[in-house]
């Protein structure tokens, strides 16, 4: 007798809602709410552009499912091709977010210390083929905590290359030659990175991205960089002008100081000329409450995005 109430109750539920929805007259009809994206004015990408991006996701997920859930709208809002993720601690989440975005693809990296391992998304329903994804400079863990990782694909058939960074924190600014010191550890980093690249990837359209953990605009003697910025017709952060500009547009707010950076090589600088070309810190936090509430939810850094016509 209880199924019997039971499925009696469904039955008449289901009438009184479909007379609600095709009824005579001027009986109302129930509105079902549109859930819409508090990230779509952060849309980057276009079709006729080449978007690749950087973001430290800070613990991900720090919070959950609560973090999955921002970073999946903030994905499909900013309509990138390529996100350099770090931080990607849990491979369940990242497995997750890859298996949630629609036409999408993405390789997680298990070689980092605490789990602090490198990430790419990628998008898989446009001119962008990935051949490729894999570690480099393996043998060098006092340099990099986090091994680089490469992501080798084409873009309309021109070959890309990306080189995801996540290089170690901290120290006081100056660089020493104490094998431990911080400072030192990314600025011999960087000096094998420009051997390597300079040796595998000649000729090649190469985009160096990651959270570096360091300043672009040290004095000479103190700028783990500066191996790079004295090559200029090599080599070109794009995010310069980003570094040198105010602190409210830089991509690690709570500090504030500008530590995500993008470098480009020389086979890439007349695209870099182009009308289309976008270099910015996407201030996803400006669609939420505020930026504590951003860093409570999903990271401690902003996403920095580099978009080319090739």
């Amino acid at each position: 007798m209880r199924n019997l109430k039971q499925h009696f109750g469904i039955g008449l539920l289901l009438l009184v809602v479909v007379f609600g929805l095709i009824g005579c007259g001027e009986a109302e009809k129930t509105v079902i709410p549109v859930v819409t994206n508090p990230f779509e004015g952060a849309t980057v990408g276009t079709d006729s552009t080449l978007e690749i991006a950087t973001w430290n996701l800070e613990h991900f997920a720090k919070n959950g499912d609560k973090t999955l859930a921002v970073v999946l709208q903030a994905v499909e809002a900013m309509d990138i091709d390529i996100i350099a993720l770090q931080e990607i601690e849990s491979f369940s989440s990242f497995r997750n977010l890859r298996e949630s975005l629609v036409s999408w693809e993405g390789d997680r990296a298990t070689s980092a210390g605490y789990a602090m391992n490198l990430a790419f998304l990628y998008r898989v329903d446009g001119d962008l083929q990935v051949d490729s994804v894999y570690e480099i400079l393996v043998d060098y863990s006092r340099e990099f905590p986090r091994r680089p990782f490469v992501l080798e694909g084409r873009y309309k058939d021109i070959p890309i290359v990306v080189i995801n960074n996540h290089l170690k924190c901290c120290g006081d600014g100056y660089i020493t030659e104490e094998y431990d010191d911080e400072e030192t550890r990314r600025r011999d980093a960087m000096i094998l990175l420009d051997d390597f690249i300079r040796v595998n990837y000649a000729g090649k359209n190469v985009v160096v991205v990651g959270d570096m953990n360091d300043t672009l605009t040290d004095e000479a003697v103190r700028n783990v960089f500066q191996n790079f910025l004295d090559a200029p017709d090599h080599y070109l952060f794009v995010d310069m002008d980003i570094a040198t500009g105010p602190a409210s547009g830089w991509s690690f707010p709570g500090w504030p100081s500008h530590l995500d950076h993008i470098l480009i090589t020389a086979p890439l600088f007349p695209a870099y000329q182009g009308a289309e070309t976008l270099v910015q810190v996407v201030p996803l936090h400006a669609f939420m409450r505020d930026f504590t509430e951003f860093d409570s939810k999903v990271s401690d850094h902003l996403p920095v995005v580099l978009k080319l016509e090739l």
